[in-house]
Order: C-alpha cells, then sequence, then structure tokens
C-alpha cells in the first residue's frame, strides 16, 4: 500500500516522520519514562518501518501501523537487563511534556503512569493519542471487546486513586 502512492522508500520514510513523528515521541516518551530512550524508540520504529515497507498492507492506518511498531520497539527495550535494572527516572523530570495534556498539576499522569503496563497503554492509546477503540486494538494485537474492558478497568482504578484530588468536596 505504501508503495503505490508513487513515491519511493525515502520519500514516504520522510512523510511519514514529519507526519506521525511528534505523537509516537511523546507515546514512546510517556510509555518508556525517558526522553532519550524514547528518541531511540522511534528511530528504531521507523526504521523498522523501512524496513519492512512492503509488508505493509493497508489493514489498519499508518498511524495504528506505526503505533504498533513503536509500542513493540518500547516493550522490548523494557525486557532489556539494562533497563530493568537502572534507576527509573522521576515523571516530573522529563524534559518533554505534550503542551495539549494539560492539568493543574502532574497528579493524573503520574497516577495513570503508576497503572499496570496493559492499562496504562490503553489509557494513553485511547485518550492521549486520541486512537479510535478498533485503532488501540490493532495497535495493541487485541480485541476491541478486550480494549473495552481494560479501559473500564483503569477507568475505576483511577476513579478510585483520584477521588480525593478530583473531589474537593466531601461527598
Amino acid at each position: 500500500m505504501l508503495q503505490e502512492s508513487g513515491l519511493d522508500s525515502r520519500s514516504q520514510l520522510n512523510r511519514l516522520m514529519e507526519q506521525y513523528g511528534s505523537s509516537l515521541l511523546r507515546m514512546c516518551t510517556l510509555y518508556l519514562k525517558d526522553a532519550e530512550l524514547a528518541r531511540d524508540a522511534v528511530q528504531e520504529t521507523f526504521i523498522k518501518a523501512y524496513r519492512h515497507f512492503e509488508d505493509y498492507r493497508g489493514e489498519s492506518s499508518e498511524k495504528t501501523w506505526l503505533t504498533r511498531i513503536a509500542i513493540n520497539v518500547s516493550r522490548d527495550m523494557l525486557r532489556t537487563a539494562w533497563f530493568r535494572h537502572r534507576s527509573r527516572i522521576d515523571i516530573e523530570m522529563l524534559s518533554e511534556k505534550p503542551a495539549d495534556f494539560a492539568f493543574p498539576d502532574n497528579t493524573v499522569l503520574n497516577e495513570v503512569m503508576q497503572l499496570p503496563a496493559k492499562y496504562r497503554e490503553v489509557i494513553l492509546l485511547r485518550y492521549y493519542e486520541g486512537l479510535k477503540l478498533r485503532e488501540t486494538a490493532s495497535a495493541l494485537g487485541i480485541s476491541e471487546g478486550k480494549v473495552r474492558t481494560r479501559l473500564d478497568k483503569a477507568n475505576g482504578i483511577l476513579r478510585d486513586r483520584l477521588k480525593e484530588w478530583y473531589y474537593d468536596e466531601e461527598p
């Protein structure tokens, strides 16, 4: 599908990087909790995409395809022994915070980042990246029903953890 556009692979890669690079960088930064590792993950994502242009069949959007690659790259990075043993950077230390993701403080973001990975992923993709349920499911390689279940569970956890933060008054 990418090859049918009449552009060569390098032109297509440049277009994809321009169009989706910032979004993937934000997602990887949140996922990995490290801006430098996120840059590496995005670079690896585009390298893998370039190598597999011929495998893209258009069954999902380009953004969904690239997001799935980025998630897999990030997961692989988290599995490495080096990453498991290094000290974790506090989320407030991240140098790149998305401008359109503003809260009075970092409470909500901190709680999202404390969720187990399977719940954090669906929250970040659905609400932060704005993917539709179908796209989120495709990016994660799970069913739409499983995405809905994980979103419900994650929202319940966040509701419980944030009830004092969210409500200023006693019920």
